[in-house]
């Protein structure tokens, strides 16, 4: 992913959002499809049917992190391992395509797969005005369905929708799930959709439940940390604590809601023991969806609403203002930032908490406050998100390192523990 974190984006921000992006960012439309098996799904009346439900998948793997969770996946038949960024915030998973290989990730070949198969434009998804992308989906010169898929912060993927198994053991297979096959994309990995939507991994492959620990980032050279995910029951649940989510019917269409995300009901930030003066409604949906607050694994920083961020960029002010690095804003979003004694100024800042209902928190030691954005400069890991044309607060992954994060989709809950990440739990 890009440093700039990601958040959800919205189809009538992307339109006013496009224009502003570099050059170097362009819609190709339309795509020359991929020469690749002519095997093709048949229509179906029911745009995910299966005859037989899926059964509970028990799968423990590991992930890289670094400003993304990076796991890699087996797909395919024979499997074929795929590099993909776990990402809560979107919906769509798609794995690379490009002729061409992409070192040091290598992209999916269809040729080498048995069960690959691709959607033609008869396919319910490609139609004009489904609601799934930020572009509609388009019948390509081959007859097969194109998609476009963009985020707020300029990465992109299009390609052709296709089905596709995942293989987690010798018994446990997915059944063909709809994924992007990308053949162009800002970025040399695949996506994990996990959020709510009907085209979600989680949707597709009726996950009860999943969880990860994110360990801290490390500054070491050429080290990067590995954290523990697991799909079904996590052995270590006993010990979180849950909140219920926020749902919202996806027929409820306001302009900046997103009902797809996992809302969390957040109603507080503290300093130590200071809270903050900031209203509970800042952190949920107003009559126009501002101010939802998500649990995001595909961001990297926290990003907030200007009440709530202007409320802790006082509080930073107050108390280490002189020390504030002058013109300097990280990602466009994030203006909290320093050159100085990293541990006096942490000692000054002191420990950051969000609070939720039910007593919950998310505590992020003074040690883990500020954020290395490299050239000897440290930030606040919060940035602020009308900046990235967004109306949402956003938990990003820098405030869920050491934790616990548990999406209980079935009960509509979310829990969160403190663990040592950097162990292999």
């Amino acid at each position: 992913m890009s440093p700039i974190p990601k958040p959800l984006f919205f189809f009538f921000f992307f339109l006013n959002y496009v224009v502003s992006l570099s050059t170097s960012l362009s819609i190709h439309l339309p795509l020359t499809s991929l020469p690749i098996s002519p095997k093709t799904t048949t229509f179906t009346t029911s745009l995910l049917s299966r005859k037989n439900p899926s059964p509970p998948y028990h799968f423990r793997s590991r992930f890289k992190y670094s400003m993304a969770l990076i796991i890699s996946l087996p797909i395919g038949t024979p499997p074929q391992t795929q590099q993909m960024v776990l990402d809560t915030g979107s919906q769509l998973s798609w794995i690379q395509c490009h002729r061409k290989k992409l070192p040091p990730v290598t992209s999916f070949d269809p040729s080498l797969s048995s069960s690959f198969s691709t959607l033609p434009c008869s396919h319910p998804l490609c139609k004009p005005r489904i609601p799934d992308f930020t572009l509609p989906t388009s019948c390509d010169s081959n007859r097969l369905c194109h998609y476009s898929y963009f985020y707020a912060d300029g990465t992109f993927a299009e390609g052709n929708l296709v089905k596709e198994k995942i293989t987690f053991s010798n018994t446990e297979i997915t059944p063909p799930l709809i994924l992007g096959c990308a053949t162009e994309s800002s970025d040399d990995r695949g996506i994990l959709g996990m959020n709510r939507g009907r085209l979600s991994f989680v949707s597709q492959a009726k996950i009860s439940k999943f969880s990860y620990c994110i360990p801290p980032k490390s500054n070491r050279p050429g080290f990067t940390p590995t954290g523990s995910f697991y799909l079904g029951d996590n052995p270590n649940s006993h010990g979180f604590k849950y909140v219920s989510l926020l749902t919202f019917p996806e027929t409820q269409r306001m302009p900046n809601l997103d009902p797809l995300a996992y809302t969390v009901p957040m109603i507080g930030i503290k300093f130590g023991l200071k809270k903050l003066n900031i209203s509970g409604s800042v952190f949920r949906p107003d009559a126009g969806g501002s101010g939802q607050t998500m649990v995001d694994s595909g961001s990297e920083f926290t990003h907030l609403v200007d009440a709530a961020y202007d409320a802790v960029r006082g509080e930073i002010v107050r108390r280490v203002g002189r020390r504030l690095k002058k013109g300097y804003v990280y990602g466009g979003t994030a203006d909290m930032c320093f050159d100085g004694n990293v541990v006096m100024i942490q000692r000054l800042v002191g420990d950051l908490v969000f609070e939720f209902t039910r007593g919950v928190e998310i505590l992020v030691p003074k040690e883990r406050v500020l954020v290395n954005v490299g050239g000897g400069v440290h930030c606040v890991g919060i940035g602020r998100s009308s900046m990235l044309g967004a109306a949402s607060n956003i938990i990003g992954n820098v405030h869920q390192q050491n934790l616990w994060v548990e999406f209980d989709v079935t009960n509509r809950r979310v829990g969160f523990a403190k663990a040592d990440c950097s162990r292999l739990v």
